[in-house]
């Protein structure tokens, strides 16, 4: 059984959707499907995934990079209504719940460009980034 923080969206169109637009709002993002998933890249490297129930998992979600391998079972630790491990992704990734009333679309938003800017090539950080 899911956590109660790992709940399914009930509209995960309208999550998707605003996922979507933060993510493609940062320079040079893309977006292609991935194992099925939406997935959002900047110069070829991904930088978040949206995933709804994936496997049956019983969650909606936006996967981001961390800053280190120690950041997201910290994050998680800290607030598990908000954070989850992220299946088949390494220590550098975080799932970050999405799609409910509740959601704090503009923390999402802000956790998604930290992660545009891991990923980011040097170049569009020296070039002011987003």
């Amino acid at each position: 059984m899911p956590r109660e923080s790992a709940r399914l969206s009930p509209d995960p169109d309208t999550a998707l959707a605003q996922v979507r637009a933060i993510a493609l709002e940062l320079p040079e993002a893309e977006e292609r499907t991935s194992h099925g998933q939406p997935t959002f890249f900047v110069a070829g490297k991904q930088f978040a995934q949206f995933r709804h129930d994936h496997h049956g998992d019983g969650r909606t979600i936006v996967a981001v990079k961390t800053g280190d391998e120690e950041e997201g079972p910290n994050l998680i630790a800290i607030a598990p209504e908000i954070y989850s491990r992220v299946a088949y992704f390494g220590l550098g990734w975080v799932g970050i719940a999405v799609g409910q009333p509740d959601t704090d679309m503009d923390f999402v938003g802000d956790r998604i460009a930290r992660s545009w800017e891991l990923a980011a090539p040097r170049r569009l950080l020296e070039a002011g980034g987003r």
